[in-house]
This record gives C-alpha cells, structure tokens and sequence, in this order.
C-alpha cells in the first residue's frame, strides 16, 4: 500500500520546475461521515496532521484513499483539499487509473486541482500484453501533463522492454512495483538503466513493504511504499531512520514486534490492507469514518488486535 519512504527526484515538464521529494511521503486515506459522504474538513486535518508529523510528500486518493470508491466530483474535492492541506509545503500525488477514458479525465481533474503528479494505477479489470499497457500509460500521461510513476500490480504487469520504452517520455518518472517477482524487477532495473541516463526512480510498492525493505534493498531500490505512516508516523519515522541510519537492531525489532504481526493480520481478510489502516486513523483519534463497499471494516476482535500491535509499535519506536 501506499507511501513512498526514501527520495525521487523528476523533471516537471508540466510546472517548468525541478521537484524532489524527501524522506517518509503520506498516504492519507479518505474520510466518509456518518452520512457516507466525502468528509472533507476531516481530509484537510488528516493531511495536515500528517505534513505536520514530517511527510516529505502527500499521496492522496490512492490506494490507501479508496480510488476504487470514489466518483470524479468526489475525486476532484480529494485532491483539492489535500493541495490546500499541504498549503504548497509537500507535493501532491493522487490517484489514477482504471477504464483510459476515465483516467484521462481524472489526470486532466488532478492537473486542475494543483496536483503534482499521478500514481497511475492498472487499468480496469482486463489483463492486457506490455504494448497495451505502454499504450495505456502514455495516453493518461498526455491528458494531465503531469509526471506520471507506474504502479505494476494486479493485472499491470509490465515487461522489462515496456518500462524502458515508457522511461523515455518526459513525464513519466518513476515505477512502482507491486508484484514482488524479483527476477522480473532486476531485469526491468537493468533494461531501464542500460537503455536510458536519465534519472528514473525505482519503489518496492508491496503492501505493507517494510517487510519486504531488506529483499528490495539487495536490487538497489532503497524507496518504499507504506502504509503505516497514515496511522503511526512515530513507528514508519523511526524504521526509516533505523534503515537508513543502519540501525539493525532496532529495524529487527520492528519486524518481529510490529510489521510482522500486523501482516499476519492484514492477511486474514481480503481489502484489510485498506481496512486496518483506516482503523488504525480511528484509533488515534481521528474519525474517518469506515470503509466503502466491497471492503469491509475489521471485526471488533481484529481491532483490538490492532490496537495491541499498535501499543507495541509505538513502544517499539520510543513513542
């Protein structure tokens, strides 16, 4: 799930302006009121809490923000709030994908609402070859202008030719894996870097990819995507500066005594990657409301096991 830890940097063609962000990047998710209706007031402190707690970077209707939810009206008022939340001090991703003529206009929405850059996401539902796929990514590119990272999961999966074909348009900067397949990324990493110079920015995009950080940083891809920061920035902040400050110790704790559980239990029920994190907002005191339909919010003895992976973590991180 969603949240970049480490640096990338890209052209901004679209802005004329070089952009860079840093460090722990937030994924914040998307609130719904008692009425079920976008909270946007809610949104607005959700992102600001989050810049304030040391984001170097707001992603938001993204994954973690429930995309597949969301209509364009209510996608559209998502990435205004998070651009006025941010106050200009962060970047802004936001979401895209699904059928192309819908995510052309959602990357034309983003683009008029100040965002960024897209996290661009798999088409809808069908499996396509890497030439469609290619072909898919550069239409939704040109329809916003915006820097563009790839995010290969589900039924977007990219061949190593595809990703350096795609390398070479200006505006897309990154790609985000999802898969996990390591002999296909090495071969993406290596075809990307032996047919192109310009700087292009690799990210382990598992769910819950602390788990995963020292797999991906034997590859050379030190970026990561995760979830946490949304609900403990204290335990994402504190295993990023133990991974990057090489602390194993405390990265092994965190491990064992935080990710590990917490994957176990995202594990037991499908869309909890999504559900648990929501919850897990909850239980910091912020009401974000529950979960869109077809997920489901997590069972009372699932949320008293967050709470108590909760508690460790933030024990864990000195919190």
């Amino acid at each position: 799930m969603p949240l970049f830890a480490g640096r990338a940097s890209a052209s901004t063609p679209s802005k004329g302006r070089h952009m860079r962000l840093d460090g722990v990047l937030f994924f914040p998710v998307t609130p719904f009121g008692d009425d079920g209706d976008l909270a946007e007031q809610v949104l607005a402190e959700h992102v600001a809490r989050g810049v304030a707690a040391g984001a170097g970077g707001v992603f938001t209707a993204c994954g973690t923000g429930e995309f597949n939810a969301l209509d364009l009206d209510e996608y559209t008022r998502v990435v205004a709030t998070s651009v006025a939340a941010t106050g200009g001090r962060v970047p802004v991703f936001s979401g895209a994908g699904g059928t192309l003529p819908a995510a052309r206009a959602i990357a034309r929405a983003a683009a008029e609402q100040g965002a960024d850059g897209l996290l661009l996401m798999p088409p809808y539902l069908v499996s396509a070859p890497p030439e469609g796929l290619v072909r898919y990514v550069r239409e939704v590119a040109a329809a916003g202008g915006l820097p563009v990272i790839i995010y290969q999961r589900g039924t977007a999966r990219f061949s190593p030719a595809a990703v350096a074909e795609l390398a070479t348009v200006p505006n897309v900067i990154g790609f985000k894996d999802g898969l996990g397949d390591f002999d296909l990324l090495q071969r993406i990493i290596l075809t990307v870097r032996r047919e192109t110079d310009r700087e292009f920015t690799f990210f382990n995009g598992l769910p819950t990819a602390e788990l995963t950080v020292p797999a991906y940083r034997g590859l050379g891809v030190t970026l990561y995507s995760s979830a946490v920061f949304a609900f403990a920035p204290e335990i994402a902040l504190a295993f990023y500066k133990a991974v990057t400050g090489g602390d194993e110790v405390l990265v092994q704790r965190l491990l064992t005594g935080f990710y590990l559980p917490l994957v176990d239990l995202r594990d037991r029920v499908p869309g909890y990657a999504v559900s648990l994190v929501k919850a897990g907002v909850r239980l910091r005191g912020l009401d974000v409301g529950g979960v869109r339909a077809p997920l489901v919010d997590p069972s009372p003895e699932h949320l008293a096991e967050l709470e108590a992976i909760l508690a460790t973590g933030l024990e864990l991180a000195g919190a």
